[in-house]
C-alpha cells in the first residue's frame, strides 16, 4: 500500500475527527490543555528542583564567607583570591536560582500584586543606593535625580524595584568601564490606543489628555547599544544577543521585567541604535489594574 499524501493524510484525519463526533477546534483546545498542563508540571518540577538548591549553596556560601573572615586561621594572598573567585561565583548561582524562581512563579500564573499608594522617587532611590557599589567597582556612573512632578500613587513597589534592578543589571553587563547610566522618572501621557494602533484612524482618541495618566520609568546608557531587529526578540525568555556570548546571565532579566510591566497593566521597550547606547523604558499607571486593590502605608 503506498503512502498517502500530506493533502490525503489531512483529508483522513479530517474525516476520523468528523466521524468522532468532534470539530478541528475541539481537538486543538484539548491538546493545547494537556501541552498546558504538562508544561506545567515540569515548570513545577524545576522550580522544586532550583528551590532544593538554595539551602545548600547558602550553606557553601556561608562557609566561604567564614574563610575569608579569617576567624579560622589567617590566608595568604592566593587563598584570598581563591576565596574572592567561589564567593563571587557562588554568588552568581544564587542569582540564576532567583531568577529561574521567579520566571517560575510568573509562567505559573501565581503573581500577586500589591499596589500600595507611595512616592516613586524614594523607590528609585533605594535601588539606586544598593547599585551604586557596584558601578563603582567597575568605573560606572549611575546618576538619579528625583523628580518633584511625579506624584504619589498606587504602585508595587517591590515589583518596581525588581524591574529596574534588572534593566540596572543590563546596563552594567554591556556599559563599558568609564560609561554612564542615567535613571529617571517622569510623569507620562499614555493613549494606549494610539500606542497599540498608530495608524487606525478610527482608533484615535477623541479627546486629548489633559493630565497625566502614567509614570514613565527609563534607564538609559552608553553601551554598545542594540541592533533593531532585536529590540522585541531581547525581551523574549532565554533569549541572548548574538555578541553576548561572554556576559554572564540566562537571558531571564528583561523577559521577568516585561511579565512583571505586564502584571501592571503597563508596557516596556527599548530605543537603541548600535554605537549609540540603549534607553530601556516602562510605564507604570497611576490606577491600578481593574480587580485589583489598592491601599496606603
Amino acid at each position: 500500500m503506498s503512502a498517502l499524501s500530506g493533502k490525503e493524510a489531512a483529508g483522513a484525519a479530517s474525516r476520523a475527527v468528523a466521524a468522532a463526533g468532534l470539530d478541528g477546534s475541539s481537538v486543538q483546545l484539548e491538546d493545547y490543555s494537556q501541552l498546558r498542563e504538562r508544561y506545567l508540571r515540569t515548570a513545577h518540577a524545576l522550580a522544586s528542583a532550583a528551590h532544593d538548591l538554595k539551602t545548600p549553596l547558602a550553606i557553601l556560601n556561608g562557609y566561604v564567607e567564614l574563610l575569608q573572615s579569617e576567624k579560622l586561621g589567617s590566608l595568604n594572598e592566593r587563598q584570598r583570591e581563591v576565596l574572592r573567585d567561589m564567593r563571587s561565583n557562588g554568588q552568581r548561582l544564587q542569582q540564576y536560582i532567583q531568577d529561574f524562581l521567579n520566571f517560575s512563579v510568573l509562567e505559573t500564573g501565581e503573581l500577586k500584586m500589591k499596589f500600595v499608594v507611595d512616592n516613586i522617587n524614594i523607590c528609585l532611590s533605594e535601588v539606586c543606593r544598593l547599585w551604586s557599589p557596584r558601578f563603582q567597582e567597575k568605573g560606572l556612573a549611575l546618576y538619579f535625580l528625583a523628580n518633584e512632578k511625579v506624584i504619589e500613587f498606587p504602585f508595587d513597589a517591590a515589583k518596581v524595584e525588581r524591574v529596574v534592578s534588572n534593566l540596572l543589571e543590563n546596563a552594567y553587563k554591556f556599559t563599558p568601564a568609564g560609561g554612564t547610566v542615567w535613571l529617571h522618572a517622569e510623569p507620562n501621557m499614555w493613549d494606549r490606543r494610539s500606542v497599540s494602533s498608530p495608524w487606525a484612524v478610527q482608533e484615535r482618541r477623541r479627546s486629548p489628555l489633559t493630565q497625566p495618566n502614567s509614570v514613565k520609568i527609563s534607564v538609559s546608557d552608553t553601551g554598545p547599544g542594540i541592533p533593531a531587529e532585536y529590540h522585541l526578540e531581547i525581551f523574549d525568555e532565554f533569549f541572548r544577543l548574538p555578541t553576548s556570548d561572554q556576559c554572564e546571565g540566562m537571558g531571564l532579566g528583561l523577559a521577568i521585567a516585561r511579565r512583571l510591566v505586564q502584571g501592571m497593566a503597563g508596557k516596556i521597550w527599548v530605543e537603541s541604535e548600535p554605537g549609540a547606547g540603549c534607553k530601556f523604558s516602562f510605564i507604570v499607571p497611576l490606577k491600578p489594574p481593574a480587580g485589583e486593590s489598592e491601599g496606603r502605608e
